[in-house]
C-alpha cells in the first residue's frame, strides 16, 4: 500500500504493478504538488542551475534514463528533447554542465545555452496514465499500525491492511502509530512551495529558461514558473511572485508584454536536507519516498524501482538515496 498520489508514489505503485505485483493507493484526492509543476525531466539543467557535485549528477542521469521504458510501460507521454537556457551567466552554467559530461551548446555571442539531455511530461496526463490498473482509495490515512507480518492503515473511509507501507506524503507531518525510525525520517523533511502559472496559449515550443522564470510547453498551452519558496505551506497563489515570474519570462522571450489569461497554482512539495530524495525500507514492512525537491518528476521511476526492490528484499541498488544517511 502507498499512501500519496504524487509522482513518487504513483510511480512506485506502477512500478510494483510493472512486476505483478498489487498495488493500493491511499490518497484525498484533489490537486497535489505533482500536479503543480512542469513534469521536467531535466537532469542537464537541474544539475548546472543549482551545481550539483558528479555524485548527484550521475543520480539524476540515472533517473533520466529509467524514463524511455517506464513511459513505454505506464502510458506516459515522454516528450521533448531541447532545453535551452538564454540570459544571466550562461558562461557558468556552460562549465557546469560540461564538468559533469552533460551534452550542451554554447553561444556566447547571443548568450544563449542548450542541450538534448533533457525531456518533459504533462503532469495531468502522467498522473491519469499512471493511475490506471491501481487501486486507488479516496481517503485520508489517520493512523498507522504493525499488524502481524504487515501494516494497518486507519483511513476516514475505514482500515486497510497490507503487507508493505509506503509512506509517499510529501512534506506532510508524520502518520500517528508510526515507529520513531519512520517519524525520523519523515521529520527530516522540510516544505518548499512552488507556483506556476497555466496559460493556454502556447508561448514556446521547447523548454526556456532563464534567470527568474522559465516557459514550457504544457499540452496544448504553457506552463510559466516557477518559485521555490523554503518553509512556505500556504497553497494560495502570492500575486507579487506571479507577477515577478511573469515580467521574467516576457524579458527571457525577448517579448513585449501582452494580456495572458493565466492560472496561477502554489503546491507544497517536500524536500531532504541535501536534496536528493529519501528512498528505501526504515523498518520491516515500512518504506519511504519522499523528498526531491523540485525534481520527483524526473526521479519518480528510480524512487519507484529503489522502493519495489527494498519491499522484495533485494540489495540496495542507490545507496545515495537510502534513509540511512539522516536515520
Amino acid at each position: 500500500m502507498v499512501i500519496g498520489a504524487g509522482a513518487l508514489g504513483l510511480c512506485a505503485a506502477a512500478e510494483l504493478r510493472l512486476r505483478g505485483r498489487r498495488a493500493a493507493v491511499v490518497d484525498p484526492g484533489g490537486v497535489n504538488a505533482s500536479a503543480v509543476a512542469a513534469g521536467m525531466i531535466a537532469p542537464a539543467m537541474e544539475c548546472a542551475i543549482d551545481d550539483l557535485s558528479l555524485g548527484a549528477a550521475q543520480v539524476l542521469r540515472r533517473a533520466r534514463d529509467l524514463w524511455p521504458a517506464f513511459a513505454e510501460a505506464t502510458g506516459v507521454r515522454l516528450y521533448g528533447d531541447l532545453a535551452e537556457w538564454r540570459g544571466g551567466d550562461v558562461a557558468e552554467l556552460a562549465a557546469r554542465m560540461k564538468t559533469l559530461g552533460f551534452q550542451h551548446q554554447y553561444d556566447a555571442a547571443s548568450a544563449r545555452l542548450t542541450t538534448h539531455e533533457d525531456a518533459k511530461v504533462d503532469p495531468p496526463q502522467a498522473l491519469t496514465a499512471l493511475a490506471q490498473g491501481l487501486t486507488v482509495i479516496e481517503a485520508r490515512a489517520l493512523r498507522a499500525s504493525p499488524d502481524g507480518q504487515g501494516w494497518r492503515v486507519e483511513t476516514t473511509t475505514g482500515a486497510v491492511r497490507a503487507d508493505h507501507l509506503i509512506l509517499a506524503t510529501g512534506a506532510d507531518p508524520a502518520l500517528e502509530g508510526l515507529p520513531p525510525e519512520a517519524c525520523a525520517a519523515v521529520a527530516c523533511i522540510a516544505p518548499i512551495r512552488g507556483q506556476i502559472g497555466l496559460v493556454k496559449e502556447r508561448l514556446v515550443d521547447h523548454v526556456v529558461r532563464g534567470p527568474g522564470s522559465y516557459v514550457a510547453p504544457m499540452g496544448e498551452g504553457s506552463v510559466i514558473g516557477a518559485t521555490m519558496e523554503a518553509g512556505e505551506r500556504s497553497v494560495t497563489p502570492d500575486a507579487a511572485r506571479c507577477e515577478a515570474m511573469l515580467a521574467a519570462a516576457w524579458k527571457i522571450l525577448a517579448q513585449t508584454p501582452r494580456p495572458l489569461t493565466i492560472d496561477w497554482r502554489a503546491g507544497v512539495r517536500g524536500t531532504a536536507p541535501d536534496g536528493l530524495p529519501m528512498a528505501g525500507r526504515v523498518a520491516p514492512g515500512l518504506h519511504v519516498a519522499l523528498g526531491p525537491r523540485r525534481n520527483g518528476w524526473l526521479l519518480g521511476p528510480l524512487v519507484g524501482a529503489v522502493v519495489a526492490d527494498a519491499t522484495e528484499g533485494r540489495p540496495v541498488a542507490e545507496p545515495t538515496l537510502h534513509p540511512s544517511r539522516f536515520v
